[in-house]
């Protein structure tokens, strides 16, 4: 009793502390904002902390904090704040060998190896990313309701700037809502080592040698490059009955600019599979994407059902299939257990290539980044939560994510025959959660 009784003055001080904090951030005083016609409600948060980790690839630990104040009726400001730092080794595209491989690191200082029959990995990826998103909502009419918001994220060599707007009509006595929203992000990528040439071919050698600087130089375009993309969506919810509601989502998205990643290169093998060459890849500075989604939620009694459908397609041939299943279960004690299941599928982009021929006439472009290739994922986790007496919630979710790559259809010339050029991908999850 005496631990319970001490415990509960530390987590009233947390959220002291982060309303203060969030106001300071505002230019509020925390007295006026309760003032005269204005709500008393206080600000409520939900924070998460999420591990994610690859065997031997990729991890990434974030956290994330969101509050959100009711200040007049109806009127709602939400601000979340994510910090994530990634880690870790990437594929870098090229293809194993049964010899070892040196390729040049993308600044052009130093190189790393590869042992015979591995995949190539990039032991260098490393970022710290912050991200910064605001959203005002209100009622803009008896039926009407609108949304603003503004998005920043930054990492070492990537900045993204945007802004949303959306608005809501409900009718049908307020068992159906449509909505049509709007957001346009501009990113800019400045690598370390600068925008490589398409195709041009990595040196490698001693970069401390005399003419290194200047060869390497010489396979780059410039500093930066930037990307801007405009998404339209136009959905429509609707309430079946007391137990079920279902919604239904177009959405359409226009990105224009540098979308090739500066990191990825290819191998040009020859008749028996051996690298002769690496290159960088190269992408379209245009894509066009497609999206449809419905999503239902059925209520049980002390169960919810969410079952949700997505279908993509896009001018670069990629179609994909997202099937993403929870049930929510409600267990004595204000437990709850959430079992989750989601499965994916894509087909691989038009100028998707595990690696070039000698000799082939160059496309316009190609890429060997599995992310845009063939694959199935498959997703399983468990999530559970629990209400304490103070009425703030606790969760955890742990789950399993596997990611298959597929041969699209390409022959493996001589040594490539022996080689794994689609190795799949695991990884863990967990996060908890917790919301006052």
């Amino acid at each position: 009793m005496q631990l319970t009784h001490r415990s509960k003055p530390k987590v009233l001080n947390v959220k002291a502390a982060l309303s203060l904090a969030t106001c300071a951030l505002l230019g509020v005083n925390p007295v006026a904002a309760q003032g005269e016609g204005q709500s008393t409600e206080p600000w409520s948060f939900d924070t998460a902390v999420l591990f994610y980790s690859e065997a031997d690839r990729v991890s990434a630990l974030e956290a994330m904090v969101s509050a959100t104040k009711e200040f007049d009726d109806q009127h709602f400001l939400n601000l979340k704040l994510t910090l994530d730092t990634l880690t870790g080794a990437s594929a870098n595209g090229a293809v194993a060998q049964p010899h070892a491989q040196t390729f040049t690191r993308p600044s052009g200082q130093g190189q790393y190896q590869i042992t015979p029959g591995d995949t190539p990995l990039d032991d260098t990826f490393k970022d710290t990313r912050v991200q910064i998103n605001g959203q005002w909502t209100q009622p803009l009419g008896q039926h009407l309701t609108g949304s603003v918001g503004g998005h920043l994220s930054k990492e070492f060599d990537y900045l993204s700037l945007g802004f949303n707007a959306n608005v809501g009509y409900d009718f049908n006595q307020k068992n159906t809502t449509a909505t049509l929203g709007f957001s346009h992000f501009k990113d800019t990528f400045s690598p370390i080592g600068g925008i490589p040439k398409p195709f041009a071919s990595m040196g490698i050698g001693d970069s401390n040698a005399p003419n290194w600087d200047g060869d390497f130089a010489a396979t780059r375009l410039t500093d930066q490059d930037d990307k801007n993309t405009t998404d339209i969506l136009v959905g429509l919810t609707q309430v079946i009955n007391r137990r079920m509601v279902t919604q239904f989502n177009y959405s359409y998205s226009v990105v224009d600019g540098y979308q090739t990643d500066p990191f990825k290169i290819l191998s040009v093998v020859d008749g028996q599979g051996i690298s002769q060459d690496l290159v960088y890849e190269s992408r379209p500075d245009k894509r066009t994407k497609h999206s449809v989604f419905a999503q239902t939620k059925y209520h049980f009694g002390d169960s919810i059902l969410d079952l949700s459908y997505r279908y993509m397609w896009d001018d670069w041939q990629i179609k994909s299939h997202t099937l993403d299943s929870r049930l929510r279960i409600k267990l004595d004690g204000g437990y709850t257990i959430e079992p989750h299941v989601r499965l994916y599928s894509q087909t691989a982009a038009q100028f998707y290539q595990p690696f070039l021929h000698q000799g082939q006439l160059m496309a316009s472009f190609a890429s060997a980044d599995y992310r845009i290739g063939a694959m199935d994922t498959y997703t399983l986790g468990l999530k559970m939560g629990m209400r304490l007496k103070d009425g703030n919630k606790l969760a955890v979710r742990l789950e399993y994510y596997s990611q298959r790559p597929k041969d699209s259809g390409f022959t493996q010339p001589g040594a490539l025959a022996e080689q794994d050029l689609y190795p799949g991908v695991d990884a863990v999850i967990l996060q908890m959660s917790y919301s006052f």
